[in-house]
């Protein structure tokens, strides 16, 4: 890994869309991508046993968080996500501080 956080695993119903998507255009031919993803959840919804893509989407989740663990172990981290998020709250709390201390300041100066 170059210093990139793992990518989030696939839903069982993406495993199995991805698996089955040329048979369902073939079956629907001229359809649009959004028809055939319609229809994909449609099979989807229908279908009696989904264990099999069940197990396999456990078994990418389990690879996936061993994956983080030690992106985290190696000094990854999420500062990327974390940031963002961090970033927005944060300013406007620094521009109210900042304008409280300009009013005092101003307070100073004129006395």
């Amino acid at each position: 890994m170059s210093g990139e956080r793992p990518k989030r695993p696939l839903s069982a119903y993406m495993l199995w869309l991805n698996e089955n998507r040329e048979q369902i255009k073939k079956d629907n031919p001229g359809s649009k991508v959004t028809d055939i993803a319609k229809k994909g959840g449609e099979l989807w919804r229908a279908m009696k046993d989904k264990s099999e893509w069940e197990q396999k989407a456990i078994k990418m989740k389990e690879d996936y968080n061993k994956a983080v663990k030690e992106y985290e172990a190696n000094g990854g981290t999420d500062t990327g996500a974390g940031k963002k998020r961090k970033s927005k709250g944060a300013k406007p709390v620094k521009k109210s501080k900042k304008k409280e201390t300009s009013e005092e300041e101003e307070e100073e100066d004129s006395e």
